[in-house]
């Protein structure tokens, strides 16, 4: 009698690779790897860019709107096409034309005297792309893994998104002291094209044939009661329209003029975003152990020491004090990022989940593009010091209100389903939404 067959051996990729990490999380960390690498150098060249060009602080505040103006505007629609489109489709289309537009804004600045209209104008397109961008990528994410690992995945997702971004950060600011900002948006133009390779190899054979709704504007309004009906959702959202805008200020129109007056040039800045990344992989280890059960009270109590790096650029501290600084609200906003997470996993239909991660995005970031455009006359009007006190205080008093939401004190951690019989844990299927033992609203 022949022996029976035996299994191949596994490779050594196969052997390094956790068992709930399949090809698709795979693939979607990797790029997010490559992109985060271009990108956060990238945004500090934006700003350099401008200055260079002659632009004043006002100016820098108006490329930063151009880019979060279209991110509000395209966002919802971005989420309904990609709870009714393939989303690995809209996540390749978009990173399509953000390569477009950060290698012909490399090309502008290298090949010449930039006017603002135009920056402002190419900005806006990588704005657009990433509208698409962010809801399709959200839903292809939490749909790669179980609930049973979705803490463990969400944490180390973000730990290698972060860790890029130190390294793009810091390489990117040094680039820009040495070699100027044009190449730097350069290699974000590259990594865009990269990062859509790989997400056009996704594998979607498994994804079941998404049922015809009623149209983008019945989708938008299913979308928008799983949103009203959540307190706790609705509530985060709104204390992040405050957060994201005041944070987005300092960071994108201050700290590079902080940076440029008094630190030294953009290379200490760039240093002070590679140690916020080194507090985010600080976060995401954390998480990679720790499961909090009260998750969104644990969180919004991370929020408070986002209001210390404007703090730090109020006073202003030395760099290795705003490093510090950085470091620690970094690695607090991980710890909210993997709890809000694993809370829309376990809480949202998947199939509603893109609408839902819209209408977050939307929210979120709604007061962005304003606070950025009034950041130069804000600083005129009460001087650079005052807004940024300003800014540190807005950022405590709306994570404090939040608290006052009962859901958002007493949602907790549901256990793991139990594996359906005969199915690893991976292909068990998803529990329905429930209440998680709180209000639904």
């Amino acid at each position: 009698m022949s022996s029976p067959p035996t299994a191949p051996p596994l490779t050594t990729a196969h052997r390094r690779r956790p068992a709930w990490a399949g090809r698709n999380y795979t693939l979607l960390t990797g790029a997010a790897v490559v992109t985060n690498l271009g990108s956060h150098g990238a945004l500090i060249a934006s700003a350099f860019a401008v200055l260079e060009a002659g632009g004043s602080g006002g100016d820098v505040g108006l490329v930063a709107a151009a880019r979060t103006l279209p991110l509000v505007l395209f966002l919802l629609i971005g989420g309904a096409l990609a709870d009714r489109m393939p989303r690995h489709r809209v996540m390749v289309a978009a990173n399509a034309l953000n390569c477009v537009s950060q290698a012909a804004f490399a090309v502008l600045v290298l090949t010449g005297q930039p006017q603002l209209w135009q920056m402002m104008l190419l900005t806006a397109l990588c704005g657009t792309g990433q509208a698409f961008f962010n809801p399709a990528a959200e839903g292809m994410l939490l749909a790669s893994v179980s609930a049973e690992h979705a803490n463990r995945a969400f944490a180390l997702f973000r730990m290698a998104m972060n860790g890029a971004g130190i390294g793009g950060a810091a390489l990117g600011g040094a680039m820009i002291a040495a070699i100027g900002p044009g190449w730097v948006l350069a290699v974000d133009a590259a990594a865009f094209a990269v990062a859509g390779a790989m997400r056009a190899f996704l594998d979607v054979g498994h994804v079941a044939d998404r049922a015809p709704g009623g149209g983008l504007l019945a989708d938008l309004r299913e979308g928008w009661v799983e949103f009203r009906t959540r307190p706790w959702l609705w509530s985060i959202v709104l204390q992040f329209s405050v957060v994201v805008a005041v944070v987005g200020a300092a960071e994108a129109v201050y700290g590079p003029l902080v940076a440029r007056d008094q630190l030294g040039g953009p290379a200490p800045w760039g240093l002070a975003l590679g140690f916020f990344g080194i507090g985010t992989i600080a976060g995401a280890v954390l998480m990679m152990v720790w499961k909090p059960r009260r998750l969104l009270l644990v969180g919004t109590l991370c929020v408070f020491p986002l209001a210390l790096p404007s703090a730090g650029l109020a006073v202003p501290l030395p760099v290795w004090g705003l490093c510090a600084v950085m470091f620690v609200s970094g690695t607090a906003i991980e710890v909210f990022g993997v709890n809000w997470m694993t809370t829309m996993h376990q809480e949202i239909p998947e199939e509603k989940f893109s609408r839902v991660s819209a209408y977050d995005w939307f929210g979120s970031v709604s007061m962005l593009p304003l606070a950025t455009a009034v950041a130069g006359p804000v600083e005129s009007a009460l001087g650079r010091t005052s807004a940024l006190w300003g800014c540190a205080a807005l950022v405590v008093l709306g994570t404090a209100a939040v608290l006052f939401v009962p859901d958002v004190r007493r949602m907790t951690r549901k256990p793991a389903p139990p594996k359906a019989a005969g199915l690893p844990a991976a292909a068990a299927p998803a529990p329905a939404a429930e209440s998680s033992g709180v209000s639904p609203g």
